[in-house]
């Protein structure tokens, strides 16, 4: 049993994360809904970046969630790392502390932009390099999944939940991939045609996949970043997660090694797999990379 800092009861602080959350949704469906019906859309964008964009959406979330913390929890020894915080200022918090936020106040930009629906809030509470609490808000789908070590539910902002459907299907290509609309790949296209999966599911947001496969939707996710590319930051992966192990299903690199938070790049290279089920997910890695290795797949 993990204590939390001094003086934060879990309850308490679990209601909070509720209450920011369908803050932080409110601002979403805002701009949301001006990308869609409005010529002003164009104004949301807040830099030129078209492989890294932001929005006043991402900066409104960030602060609001920030300022929230803060104010709530203003004594408590812990710290905040926001992407949209490190893109500005990268020593602008300490990540060795014991207690970490990891905040993406909007997981999915460019589907937002897109006007897709799959955007997601990520946050999670980290303990020693570990997320311990994983909030996912999926605003368009009316949809907050919550975990606390290993509980996990979901809730509608009137507060009525909703029960996990997590498919049991082990075999592999009687899975259903879910994979990026905007960030695959030719090497991981090759890989999900090689392995032969039953279906492919596309949409953006590692929060929304996540999702889908606890829903029972899909199956599985694969991550694959090439060598000099850009990768995964803590910030996509914790919460997802938080929620994911909660229910039972298990995210790893391709050797079925734990994602490591915290490093000095704050990255996750390389080729990461999200399963519906830990007692599975072992025997899945090990298929996964011999057809890898049979085609010479990956660097």
């Amino acid at each position: 049993m993990i204590d939390l800092p001094n003086g934060v009861d879990v309850y308490n602080l679990i209601d909070d994360l509720i209450n920011f959350s369908w803050e932080a949704a409110d601002i979403l469906l805002n701009y949301s809904d001006i990308i869609r019906n409005s010529e002003k859309k164009f104004e949301i964008l807040k830099n030129k970046n078209i492989n890294d964009p932001v929005t006043l959406a991402d900066l409104e979330v960030n602060d609001l969630i920030i300022k929230r913390i803060n104010q709530k929890y203003e004594n408590v020894n812990w710290e905040i790392l926001s992407e949209e915080n490190f893109k500005v200022k990268t020593n602008y918090c300490n990540p060795n502390v014991d207690w970490l936020w990891i905040l993406d106040p909007l997981d999915g930009t460019k589907d937002f932009i897109q006007g897709t629906g799959n955007f997601a809030m990520h946050l999670a509470l980290n303990y020693k390099r570990k997320p311990f609490i994983g909030v996912v808000l999926i605003p368009e789908k009316n949809e907050l999944w919550i975990s606390h070590e290993q509980k996990l539910w979901c809730e509608n902002r009137n507060g009525n939940t909703r029960k996990q459907n997590m498919s049991k299907t082990n075999i592999l290509q009687d899975m259903v991939i879910v994979t990026s609309k905007n960030h695959r790949n030719e090497k991981l296209k090759y890989l999900i045609d090689k392995i032969n999966f039953k279906e492919i599911i596309v949409m953006g947001s590692i929060g929304c996949k996540v999702a889908s496969i606890i829903r029972g939707e899909s199956d599985i996710y694969i991550s694959l970043s090439l060598p000099s590319k850009s990768a995964p930051k803590d910030w996509d992966f914790a919460a997802p997660e938080a929620i994911l192990k909660a229910a039972g299903g298990a995210i790893t690199n391709i050797d079925n090694e734990d994602l490591v938070y915290g490093t000095t790049s704050l990255e996750h290279p390389g080729i990461i797999i999200a399963s519906n089920s830990k007692q599975n997910h072992t025997r899945i890695c090990s298929q996964i990379k011999e057809i890898i290795q049979r085609y010479s797949l990956y660097p």
